[in-house]
């Protein structure tokens, strides 16, 4: 059995955010008798962080209450989806640790959203208008002063039928034409003026080929998919507040649970039957200061070269903090630590590297590696000489055992862990000093020697043979332990010692002229060459460790290879960017 006190991610006290005291109250109420969710992020993009708290609320709700959710594709806009981000996107889920009900796409309804528009028309309720772009725009009003309507918007229903099937044959080009809700020009919320419901776009679909020359807008299909899928509980961020009324009158207007034929489409795709009506919740979306989350600025960063893909360890993608050490088990310790509110908030970054530091510190095995190496010879250890000393791969876990750490004559210290003239109060190695090699004994520092250049390349020392581990000796106090690697024993590694991406809090700042692009910060990745003992060489890929006293690292994901380790820096044992302010 484990030893470890502290209470496990799965182990928080029952949540009582809003949203799951509104689905506790609609199952006591007998509103639902069961629950159902989906999460429906876009492929034109890979996941952040951000939709890392929609997915564990999505799914997680789904979870705890006994339900279901969906993982639906919202493909409605096929010149910007690509089958990469489709498949980042279920990685990303199912990394989380969650499963999807049934995997949708938007475009499985393209047949029902057409039949639910025809409907609309026909009940006086859209419009075909041939206004351009800039025209509605210009038709639109402001925020103060109400908008206009089209000369078109009169038009017999005779008409706009016959006209949306002329553009659903592929009669008129791009931009021409679009279908429009006849809602209310004077709302004082914009997003009811009027809005497109259908535009003609001739762009292949890697769904379903060239078979639409018009697509839905997302408004429109977001919520007939809902609808459609018979969603309870329908969760999305703050800024789709303003669009609820939209959400609300498509679903209502169109009404598919009262007019099931508009459903028959679902039945040549094996689809059920199951529409019903969704309630549209919002909650605050979560940023970090530090970050970049917009997907057209991380799309620049991966485009102009400025790192090394969606997934490299600095981007805040789901797939590049899963590469850089994430754990699944810490993002969701962060969401729980974070909470579900309506109010938008900056959060600091630290709160997310805190999270990471809890969970690891809880269950990653710690290893020796030595990551700025100097070369120390313990001159009373004769040449030949090889042991292997017992440690604990938990301190704070006994059921993670222990392992066989080789030591020799010759090892690899941290060079900061020497000093030859030590500055006040440092308690670590200096010539003629003394400081406790981790679990092997104390040392004393004879001699010094040095390269050409004046730097030291080998320290000569002196072991006491009566502080090996279970002698008496070993109890005498000195000021500092270090940790070590022995030279025989020891495996090269590549170490990728990642930071922030940005040097400031806030990127997104263009006061002075200045772009995301020019707060960069140059050090982010460092790689160098270090030396780790034989038991982390041999991790698997992505497992992770505490290197001891330098930090949590995780056998990349791609690179790493047994006996060729890679390493990257998952995050530093404290938070060194406080003091920087």
């Amino acid at each position: 059995m484990s030893q470890t006190s502290e209470a496990p991610a799965d182990a928080l006290p029952e949540k009582n955010d809003f949203i799951r005291q509104i689905v506790r109250e609609d199952l006591a109420s007998g509103k639902h008798a069961a629950i159902k969710t989906r999460f429906p992020p876009e492929p034109n993009g890979y996941l952040h962080i951000g939709h890392a708290k929609a997915i564990c609320l999505d799914f997680g709700i789904a979870q705890e209450f006994g339900g279901v959710c969906n993982l639906r594709l919202d493909d409605t806009n096929p010149a910007r989806e690509d089958p990469e981000y489709v498949r980042a996107i279920q990685d990303d889920v199912r990394w989380l640790g969650f499963d999807w009900h049934s995997l949708r796409h938007a475009s499985d309804y393209f047949g029902v959203y057409y039949l639910a528009a025809e409907k609309l028309i026909r009940d006086g309720k859209a419009y075909v208008c041939d206004l351009s772009a800039d025209d509605v725009r210009a038709y639109r009003g402001t925020l103060t002063e109400p908008g206009r309507n089209s000369p078109y918007r009169e038009r017999s229903v005779e008409e706009n039928v016959d006209l949306f099937r002329r553009m659903r044959a592929g009669e008129f080009a791009d931009g021409s034409r679009t279908l429009r809700a006849k809602i209310d020009m004077g709302s004082g919320n914009i997003n009811l003026r009027d809005p497109a419901l259908y535009r003609i776009k001739h762009v292949e679909h890697q769904n379903t080929g060239n078979d639409w020359p018009i697509y839905p807008m997302y408004d429109f299909a977001h919520a007939l998919g809902d609808a459609i899928e018979g969603i309870t509980h329908s969760l999305c961020t703050l800024e789709f507040e303003d669009h609820r009324p939209l959400y609300d009158w498509s679903v209502d207007n169109v009404d598919l649970a009262g007019h099931p034929e508009l459903l028959d489409p679902l039945l040549a795709k094996d689809l059920p039957k199951e529409a019903a009506k969704p309630r549209q919740i919002e909650f605050s979306r979560l940023n970090f200061n530090y970050l970049v989350m917009s997907k057209r600025k991380l799309m620049q960063l991966v485009t102009d070269k400025l790192v090394d893909g969606w997934d490299d360890p600095r981007m805040p993608t789901l797939q590049g903090i899963r590469r850089r050490g994430y754990t699944a088990s810490a993002l969701k310790l962060m969401v729980d630590r974070v909470g579900i509110s309506k109010q938008n908030s900056l959060l600091d970054i630290s709160i997310l590297e805190g999270a990471l530091r809890d969970d690891l510190d809880a269950h990653a095995p710690r290893r020796m590696a030595v990551i700025d190496p100097l070369k120390i010879v313990l001159t009373n250890v004769p040449e030949a000489h090889e042991e292997f000393l017992s440690f604990a791969n938990h301190p704070k876990d006994e059921s993670q055992g222990v392992r066989q750490v080789p030591f020799a004559r010759a090892l690899w210290i941290e060079r900061e862990d020497f000093e030859e003239v030590p500055p006040p109060g440092f308690k670590r190695l200096t010539l003629g000093g003394e400081v406790r090699l981790r679990g092997a004994g104390i040392i004393r520092c004879d001699e010094v020697v040095k390269d050409e250049a004046g730097r030291a390349f080998e320290l000569r020392c002196t072991l006491d043979p009566a502080s090996r581990p279970g002698m008496d000796g070993a109890n005498r106090k000195v000021k500092g332990t270090i940790h070590w690697v022995s030279v025989k024993h020891g495996v090269p590694a590549e170490i990728r010692l990642y930071d922030r991406l940005f040097s400031v809090a806030d990127p997104d700042n263009d006061a002075g002229g200045k772009t995301y692009v020019d707060y960069l910060n140059p050090g982010s990745r460092k790689v160098v060459t270090g030396y780790v003992e034989p038991a982390a060489a041999g991790a698997t890929p992505e497992q992770g460790f505490q290197f001891e006293r330098n930090g949590y690292f995780v056998a990349d994901r791609y690179d790493h290879q047994p006996g060729v380790p890679v390493f990257n820096r998952s995050v530093t044992l404290r938070d060194t960017w406080t003091q920087k302010g």
